[in-house]
C-alpha cells in the first residue's frame, strides 16, 4: 500500500471495535482524517493519533472535501478519507476519486463492514435461506437525492422476491411497503435497524402492514437500514432447506 496515497477507509457502521485491523492502523497513522461526523460513534476517532487534524465533513460539499484531500496530500501528509460503512455503497467515493485522479493525487481504498451486514447480525438472520431466498437486492429510493435509474424502479426488485435492503429509505417507509405489497405480502416479515452496532442502536420487528407505525412511532428520520423478505422472520420460515454443501450425502470425494 502506497504511504502517500490518499486512503479511503470504510468506518463500518460505527461502533469503535467493528473497524478492519487495516483501517485501525490508517486511522493510527493519519496526519490528517476526514470523517462523516453524523453518522460515526465519536469513539471511532479514538483510534487517530492525538496530533491528527480531525475535520468533519458534514458541512462540507464534494469540492471542499476534496480540496482538504489535495492539499493535505500535497503538504506531505498522510490522509485518510472515512466514510461510514463500506466504501463500495453510496459513498461518493467515485466522485471523490475522480477529482484527485484529475489533480493527479494516488488514492486507495480500504473496505469496512457494510451497514447491511451489521443490521442483519443484530437481528441474528442470514439474508440468504436455502430455499427461502438466495438473492439479495441493494438498493435505496429517490426523495431529496439523486435520481434513480428508471431500470431501477422498486417494482422490478420486489418482484424477485428476493431479500430486500432498503438505505436511505426510512422517511418514505409507509409508501414503499405499500408498492412492496403486491409481491411480497402484506404478512411478509420486516426489521428496521437503527444505527446498528452503536450505543443508540434500535430494532423494529414487524410486517409490511404495520412496520411503518412501528417507524412512526419511534421518531426514525435517518441512519435506519429496512430489511424486508422471508428470510427475516423472527421465527423460522416453515419452507426453509439446508445447504447443500454442508450436506451429508454431498460427495466429497477428491477434495483436498
Amino acid at each position: 500500500m502506497g504511504t502517500l496515497a490518499v486512503q479511503f477507509v470504510g468506518a463500518g457502521p460505527g461502533a469503535a471495535d467493528l473497524l478492519t485491523v487495516r483501517a485501525a492502523r490508517l486511522l493510527a497513522g493519519a496526519d490528517v482524517v476526514l470523517y462523516p461526523g453524523s453518522y460515526l460513534d465519536p469513539k471511532v476517532l479514538a483510534h487517530c493519533s492525538q496530533t491528527a487534524d480531525l475535520v468533519d465533513t458534514a458541512d462540507l460539499d464534494l469540492d471542499a472535501i476534496t480540496g482538504r484531500l489535495v492539499t493535505a496530500h500535497r503538504a506531505g501528509r498522510a490522509v485518510v478519507r472515512l466514510v461510514s460503512g463500506d466504501p463500495s455503497l453510496y459513498s461518493a467515493v467515485f466522485e471523490q476519486t475522480r477529482r484527485l485522479d484529475a489533480a493527479g493525487v494516488p488514492w486507495e481504498v480500504t473496505p469496512g463492514v457494510p451497514a447491511y451486514a451489521a443490521a442483519a447480525a443484530v437481528i441474528g438472520r442470514e439474508l440468504t435461506v436455502p430455499l427461502v431466498t438466495q438473492s439479495v437486492v441493494l438498493t435505496r429510493t429517490q426523495a431529496a437525492s439523486t435520481a434513480m435509474p428508471q431500470r431501477e424502479a422498486l417494482a422490478a426488485f420486489a418482484a424477485t422476491r428476493a431479500t430486500l435492503v432498503l438505505h436511505l429509505a426510512i422517511t418514505r417507509i409507509g409508501e414503499l411497503m405499500a408498492e412492496l405489497a403486491p409481491e411480497y405480502g402484506a404478512d411478509c416479515p420486516v426489521a428496521v435497524v437503527y444505527r446498528a452496532s452503536q450505543p443508540e442502536e434500535l430494532v423494529l420487528r414487524g410486517t409490511i402492514t404495520d412496520i411503518a407505525d412501528a417507524v412512526e412511532a419511534a421518531g426514525l428520520r435517518s441512519a435506519a437500514v429496512i430489511l424486508v423478505g422471508r428470510a427475516v422472520a423472527d421465527l423460522p420460515d416453515p419452507c426453509a432447506g439446508e445447504s447443500h454443501l454442508y450436506d451429508p450425502a454431498r460427495d466429497r470425494s477428491g477434495q483436498g
